[in-house]
């Protein structure tokens, strides 16, 4: 089978990349490397299953390739103001690839018979008032704050891929992703598990934001990609899956867990403010994961995060 995993050069795509050949699937990685690295794939480089196309899926994809799947994961995700590829110092690129890029990659699948996922997020629920989260729920957001640019544009990207289905006969289904961390993550992107590994290994302090009592799930990157996979070969057309880990921590438990993991001597200080339309909880129902896909995370965040940490242990001593 020929499957197109684009953003297949970032954190996500990258993984989805080695499952997928591993499964014996012929792969093409489509990435600008706006954000996504070729490190991360290049001991894929030289496997006959695998090819890497530099491309931005802005522009349509040529008509003389043929796909039986299509991934689409490429977006900036980082919320790190500071990161100069998070998704606020690339707000433009970010809304034109989840809105345009979707559009065509649709429009391609249908042209091409080919199977399409669209990775939306958890961040399209907002600052929810419905807790654990689930795919009924239509969100708390704010259509012009700071994190808009990426929550409107997902949202936006959903309604094209439900559109396409419902007018074009795409073969499409959705995926909301919650937290994910594993190896391969960027260290300098701002997000909560690699900014508290890094600041423990250097043992310095690092900021938690508000009082540390507001909630995440996280889910490891391996859950994630089984569950990314089991989507497309299980899920019903034009339906939507929330895949996260249903286990909440707070962010002082999380960062309390990474100084004890690191026999650090860094100190959580809670002194900065909240970000503006920050979610106070996070956390998926994956009830209908579970039922439709059989689908359940089997790594717990202790083990993940040895993982993870063993990781940048090795990068940051290099």
């Amino acid at each position: 089978m020929i499957v197109y995993v684009t953003g297949g050069a970032g954190f996500l795509g990258s993984h989805l990349c080695d499952k997928l050949i591993e499964q014996s699937h012929q792969v093409v990685c489509i990435d600008n490397l706006l954000t996504g690295t070729r490190k991360n794939i290049e001991h894929l480089l030289d496997n006959p299953n695998f090819e890497f196309l530099e491309h931005d899926v802005t522009k349509p994809l040529p008509d003389n390739i043929h796909a039986d799947q299509v991934y689409h994961l490429a977006s900036p995700a980082s919320p790190n103001f500071k990161s100069p590829k998070s998704y606020h110092a690339l707000a433009f690129e970010t809304m034109q690839v989840n809105t345009t890029g979707t559009w065509n990659l649709a429009q391609w699948c249908v042209k091409n018979g080919a199977k399409f996922l669209f990775a939306s997020t958890s961040e399209i629920y907002g600052d929810p008032l419905q807790h654990p989260q689930k795919e009924e729920y239509r969100g708390n957001v704010s259509t012009t704050g700071p994190r808009s640019v990426y929550d409107e544009a997902k949202r936006f990207g959903e309604t094209i891929t439900a559109a396409f289905i419902r007018s074009k006969g795409l073969d499409g289904k959705i995926i909301r992703i919650f937290n994910t961390y594993g190896p391969r993550m960027a260290i300098d992107d701002g997000r909560v598990v690699t900014e508290f590994i890094k600041a423990s290994l250097e043992h310095r302090f690092f900021p938690v934001f508000g009082d540390g009592t507001q909630t995440r799930s996280f889910c490891y990157v391996s859950d994630l990609i089984d569950g990314i996979v089991l989507t497309m070969k299980k899920g019903a057309i034009g339906e939507i899956y929330n895949l996260g880990n249903p286990n909440e921590y707070t962010v002082l438990e999380l960062g309390k867990k990474i100084i004890k993991l690191t026999n650090s001597e860094s100190e959580l200080v809670t002194k900065e403010p909240l970000p503006e339309d920050d979610p106070l909880q996070r956390c998926p129902d994956i009830t209908k994961a579970k039922d439709q896909l059989g689908w359940v995370p089997k790594i717990g965040l202790e083990e993940g995060l040895k993982k993870t940490i063993e990781y940048y242990n090795g990068k940051l001593n290099h």
